[in-house]
């Protein structure tokens, strides 16, 4: 049965017109017509009323089926369309809350330039579990963040054959309240603020137990904060609710006091985790990372 006649008989019936339906579907009326009077031959009944212009009983059944029908041609024709378009290609990307930043997006820019038809997805995962994601194949790329000695790597453990390389690092900064002692201090040792109220975030700042290691000090959480909103964290710690280390442009937006770190050392790292022989979008996201540390 052609579809084509079930569409005129269809279009006929909604305008209640053959002089309507052959305008709206592009024919003759002597076309539309012809192609209503083929198919009632065809199917052996009167489908619709001449004058007035209305379906006949048999009309009313056929038209129910044709509509379904048709839906089905519709459906089918585009699902073969869509197999038949080649895949539009994808570059999905692992990062943890301080690892996308504007290096980041500029590469994934060019990416974008080079490959218009690409579709950027970007995960925000914690740290380490971006570590887990590409060693499991799960994202072809990654850039995460932590806290090192200048000069990093970060110790991300065991990769397997996933390869880090840093793409940057910045000193860190303590946030304290703007009315905070020791907001006048050019620098500050952690080891004398040991004592003080800090703010448990070890997904975003430096995690109290890597400050307990580096100096021996108590470190006191007297408040934490277990989400992955970097605004939120700035928010708690310049109101008071801890002291947080951060890399010291992050602890520059909060509108408090960011005292820079002196003893012992410390920088905020961020790297790229890929696998080897990597290719295709990942590879070209790699390439256009600044590389550094």
């Amino acid at each position: 049965m052609d579809s084509h006649l079930l569409k005129t008989l269809v279009t006929v019936a909604r305008l209640g017109s053959f002089s309507a339906a052959a305008l709206e579907l592009g024919y003759t009326q002597s076309a539309v017509s012809q192609q209503i009077a083929a198919l009632e031959g065809e199917l052996g009944a009167p489908l619709l009323h001449r004058r007035p212009v209305a379906p006949t009983a048999a009309g009313e059944r056929m038209i129910e089926h044709a509509r379904l029908l048709l839906e089905r041609v519709d459906a089918a024709r585009a699902d073969v369309r869509r197999l038949s378009r080649p895949e539009r290609p994808e570059l999905l990307l692992a990062v943890s809350p301080l690892g996308m930043d504007a290096t980041v997006a500029r590469a994934l820019a060019r990416v974008r330039e080079a490959e218009p038809r690409v579709r950027v997805r970007v995960r925000v995962l914690d740290r380490r579990a971006v570590a887990v994601e590409v060693a499991a194949g799960r994202c072809a790329i990654g850039v995460t963040d932590g806290y090192t000695a200048p000069g990093g790597p970060l110790a991300l453990g065991d990769l397997g054959p996933v390869r880090q390389a840093g793409t940057g690092e910045e000193p860190c900064a303590v946030l304290c309240p703007a009315g905070h002692p020791l907001h006048r201090r050019a620098a500050v040792d952690l080891a004398g603020l040991a004592d003080a109220g800090w703010l448990d975030a070890s997904g975003i700042a430096a995690p109290l137990a890597d400050l307990r290691a580096l100096t021996g000090g108590a470190f006191p959480a007297t408040a934490g904060y277990e989400g992955q909103d970097a605004a939120a964290l700035l928010t708690l710690s310049a109101t008071g609710h801890g002291l947080a280390v951060l890399p010291r442009s992050l602890a520059a937006r909060a509108g408090a006091a960011a005292l820079p770190v002196g003893v012992p050392r410390l920088v905020h790292r961020r790297e790229v985790l890929f696998a080897p022989g990597l290719g295709g979008l990942a590879r070209a996201f790699l390439e256009a990372l600044p590389r550094g540390g």
